[in-house]
């Protein structure tokens, strides 16, 4: 069945894409930050242990809803590990102490500002207000994430 909603299967895919890209950065941040929680130690561990459940829930709540406007855009969503990998600017290497995870995890959700802010940049450029309206909020939530964990680390 065709799509006739105002974009062209071109720009469709294109945001799709972009879109794959925002899906793929959120879901690597979510895996890592709950692997964070597992592992965490030292004299803050309970404080971080639930600063990172916190995190880690509201980034698995944000990827149902990312990978839901991919459906919507006529495309399918990535259906396997390795295929987000493959769009996920953020890998994984375990950080060694607690610091250093909170260091990672801020430069994590500076990278998914950026992935998104292209995605949202196009979103403008072909008129598509309903991935916008879902990129500009988590645009939001990633800032106000980083600035925590800035704090966090005293800066």
């Amino acid at each position: 069945m065709s799509i006739n909603m105002g974009l062209s299967q071109a720009q469709r895919e294109e945001m799709a894409a972009a879109v794959t890209a925002v899906l793929a950065d959120t879901y690597a941040l979510y895996f890592k930050t709950h692997a964070y929680h597992w592992n965490v130690t030292g004299p803050r561990f309970h404080d971080l242990h639930l600063l990172f459940e916190t995190q880690y829930n509201e980034l698995w709540t944000a990827t149902d809803v990312i990978a839901e406007r991919i459906r919507a855009l006529g495309v399918k969503a990535p259906g396997s590990y390795a295929e987000m990998d493959k769009h996920s600017t953020i890998k994984f290497d375990a950080a060694p102490d607690a610091d250093a995870m909170v260091a990672d995890l801020l430069a994590g959700h500076e990278q998914v500002v950026k992935t998104a802010r292209k995605a949202l940049e196009l979103a403008g450029k072909h008129g598509d207000e309903a991935t916008a309206d879902l990129l500009a909020p988590r645009i939001s939530a990633h800032e106000k994430t980083a600035w925590m964990l800035r704090a966090t680390l005293g800066g």
